[in-house]
């Protein structure tokens, strides 16, 4: 398998590139994903004990917390930073509305733009895992012209794209019947449950999309040697001379 298209170091396996980064460690690994929980939590209990106002700065006072905490134990940031703004926008968006469903609204549009982006990239035949993932492992665009490559990343790409869909279907449903306690609960329990499980068929999907364009690329590579060696061989097809018969 050439090495510009691929990335593998001789004699490594496909799965076992040690560059390649789940979509988990780029979401903080579990981790990251069960802090993005914990706002939510604080949110929903402070508002029916107190009030929005409360519920609102005990979310962003977590979400800060979350952050020094990464800081301090030198974990990655960039998942406390994105979860930071992400709060102050939910949580700015409910004081405008008045409303604690409010806080929700921006992951329920967020899931639909999602659901759309991913079911769009498979449709022109750019499934968005394969973009990202041999994007971030500097792999370039050579995984597309293997037609079993692509067809794993598209399934992994509609993955991603059903989750994000169901998701917006079902807290759309219960921010449209002021269901706030219900969509603390679907956001919790559509979120990092089934994100992780996403992310394992991802994993589980692009390694063997990798696996398969390894052998792909050996056999192409394969077929080649053995033609150069058939075109080489005095005795194989067409090399053959004939001998004038022994003079009488």
């Amino acid at each position: 398998m050439r090495a510009e298209h691929d990335g593998h170091r001789p004699g490594t396996a496909p799965g076992d590139d040690p560059k390649a980064l789940t979509v988990l460690e780029q979401m903080g690994g579990v981790s990251g994903l069960i802090y993005s929980s914990v706002p939510i939590v604080v949110f929903v209990p402070a508002n029916s004990l107190w009030n929005l106002t409360v519920a609102i700065y005990a979310a962003l006072g977590v979400a800060v917390v979350i952050f020094l905490l990464r800081l301090i134990r030198r974990e990655p940031i960039q998942p406390a930073i994105s979860g930071v703004i992400g709060v102050a926008v939910c949580a700015f968006i409910a004081h405008r509305t008045g409303d604690a469903k409010g806080f929700f609204l921006v992951g329920i549009w967020t899931t639909l733009v999602y659901a759309g982006v991913f079911a769009a990239s498979i449709l022109v035949r750019w499934p968005l895992v394969g973009v990202i993932w041999n994007g971030v492992n500097g792999n370039g665009t050579h995984w597309r012209q293997h037609r079993r490559t692509l067809l794993a990343y598209d399934i992994a790409t509609a993955v991603w794209a059903a989750l994000f869909g169901v998701r917006y279907l079902v807290q759309s449903f219960l921010y449209d019947n002021d269901q706030t306690g219900g969509l603390a609960a679907a956001r919790i329990g559509m979120g990092w449950p089934l994100t992780a499980a996403a992310a394992l068929a991802t994993v589980l999907l692009v390694r063997w999309a990798q696996k398969t364009e390894h052998d792909e690329e050996a056999a192409e590579e394969s077929d080649v040697m053995a033609a150069a060696s058939e075109g080489s061989d005095p005795d194989g097809p067409g090399g053959t001379t004939e001998q004038a018969p022994p003079a009488r």
